[in-house]
């Protein structure tokens, strides 16, 4: 591949914002990114931080997930155990307690699986 700016000279590398090849007189070193010299390095800084955003929202949204897993988890439990004690007393009312405990415990199950995306 040759340079987008001079077809005679070899390319080093592609600029990370137009993707387009550069030579060593084009290529200018952003951090650890290449961009072109004096066009697109201040958009491949944009990028960069950009990057780091979405790593750190992303740390962050798997242990939102984990809190959820708890959360859900938790109380699903005591729905169910309170539905399955109280079946002889309230009837109908504490099987309908026992299946809104299971539907925490599968979104419990829910969370959990969707954190693990995040790792």
């Amino acid at each position: 591949m040759n340079c987008y700016y001079h077809t005679n000279s070899p390319a080093i590398g592609l600029c990370k914002h137009c993707q387009r090849g550069l030579c060593s007189d084009c290529g200018a070193t952003v951090d650890d990114s290449l961009a072109c010299r004096d066009r697109h390095e201040e958009q491949v800084v944009a990028l960069d931080e950009m990057i780091k955003q979405n790593i750190l929202k992303s740390k962050r949204a798997g242990s939102d997930y984990v809190r959820n897993t708890i959360f859900y988890g938790i109380v699903g439990l005591l729905f169910t155990a309170f539905g399955v004690s109280q079946i002889q007393w309230l009837g109908v009312q504490a099987v309908v307690y026992a299946i809104i405990g299971l539907a925490l415990l599968w979104a419990s199950l829910a969370n959990y699986l969707e954190s693990k995306k995040y790792k």
